[in-house]
């Protein structure tokens, strides 16, 4: 009688657990519904692969003190351009985006209006004779392998942080005039980028 028993609660147990596994169907047809909403709202959220900006490459002209500048390829991953207006960094107080312009028939450096533009998808290469970041007044001397910071403010309020690493280099020998007359010329000691 007792195996009797046993078989009957056991059997009352299996109809228990299958209703409430029947009342749980309800509430999950209803999931469907919430499921469907939510790849809408993945969709429009960012993807996790990682900043939309990017940098390759990122180097400083070596100085001693003064002027000087970095490169590198700025890379835009993201699907709308993206537009670097300043930056900041601790090796200077005034750092200004440059670029060199054929002016009467002299390459010379000027900050660049409305700043650098990098298009969807696209790069924006910073180089010595090109767009540039300049850095106006390096507090300390820059030598080969030294790492700087750079923070860019991007016209949106964003920013994006890179470390570049000082590079000796001969070439563009640009150098700021006193007066705000930027030239290619090399003629000063201020030897930049």
């Amino acid at each position: 009688m007792s195996s009797r028993l046993a078989l009957s609660v056991f059997a009352v147990a299996a109809i228990v657990a299958v209703s409430s596994c029947g009342a749980q169907e309800t509430p999950t047809a209803a999931a469907p519904a919430s499921a469907a909403a939510a790849p809408v709202t993945s969709a429009a959220a960012p993807a996790p692969t990682g900043p939309a900006l990017s940098i390759t490459d990122p180097w400083v002209k070596t100085v001693k003190k003064g002027m000087t500048a970095a490169f590198g390829t700025l890379v835009n991953d993201s699907g709308s351009d993206i537009t670097v207006v300043s930056g900041a960094s601790p090796l200077s107080p005034m750092i200004e985006l440059h670029e060199v312009v054929d002016k009467d028939g002299k390459m010379v450096m000027q900050p660049k209006q409305g700043g650098f533009v990098i298009p969807a998808g696209g790069s924006h290469e910073l180089k010595p004779g090109g767009d540039h970041i300049m850095i106006m007044d390096a507090q300390k001397a820059v030598e080969p392998g030294a790492e700087i910071e750079f923070t860019l403010t991007l016209k949106d309020g964003g920013t994006f942080t890179f470390t570049a690493l000082g590079k000796d280099f001969a070439g563009a020998k640009e150098d700021y005039q006193p007066g705000g007359d930027m030239n290619m010329g090399g003629e000063t000691d201020a030897d930049n980028g």
